[in-house]
């Protein structure tokens, strides 16, 4: 494994838009499968990338707030879809449109989750980026639990200003490309 975070390096990948990045963690993040896709999109080897957590490619640029959002959600048994900017073991920043699911048993236990991600439009990204931009100053000004628990109310100020819920605003970008 890498003995270092990479920095960002500002240089953006992508991926086809046919090509959909798939890995499956354990109920502590730890990835437990990564497809050939995300392998090469992360610059990570599979040896390198089964048993890690899954947040060894979360870029700095994504809000505390979506995390937040996302694990909430898949603690209640749902389905999630989100705009995330990742960050490869090079540094190259690559989004995705993230559809997350959590694993049952066949006792309808949560034993693990399941992302699928796609290539998204390059105005849904334009629109998330200016989204995530402003919870991430937030989260910064404060700083800590307080620059969260404000980032967290500004998503939800902003989303009921539209009167939407994120699901709906995600909807919306992916739909429309970046919305009204």
């Amino acid at each position: 494994m890498r003995e270092t975070v990479p920095r960002p390096t500002g240089e953006m990948r992508t991926f086809g838009a046919h090509e959909l990045i798939v890995t499956k963690t354990d109920l502590k993040g730890r990835m437990t499968y990564a497809n050939d896709v995300f392998l090469r999109v992360s610059v990570f080897s599979e040896d390198e990338a089964i048993g890690q957590p899954h947040n060894i490619i979360r870029h700095p640029d994504m809000p505390k707030a979506i995390f937040k959002l996302l694990w909430e959600t898949l603690a209640a048994g749902q389905e999630i879809f989100a705009y995330v900017v990742n960050l490869a073991s090079d540094g190259a920043a690559y989004w995705v449109l993230a559809h997350v699911t959590p694993s049952f048993d066949a006792r309808g236990r949560i034993v693990g989750y399941h992302s699928s991600r796609r290539l998204p439009d390059p105005a849904a990204i334009k629109a998330a980026a200016a989204l995530y931009e402003r919870l991430r100053a937030e989260e910064q000004r404060l700083g800590g639990q307080a620059g969260l628990a404000a980032s967290w109310q500004l998503m939800q100020d902003l989303l009921a200003e539209r009167g939407q819920t994120y699901d709906q605003y995600v909807w919306e970008l992916t739909n429309e490309g970046a919305g009204a």
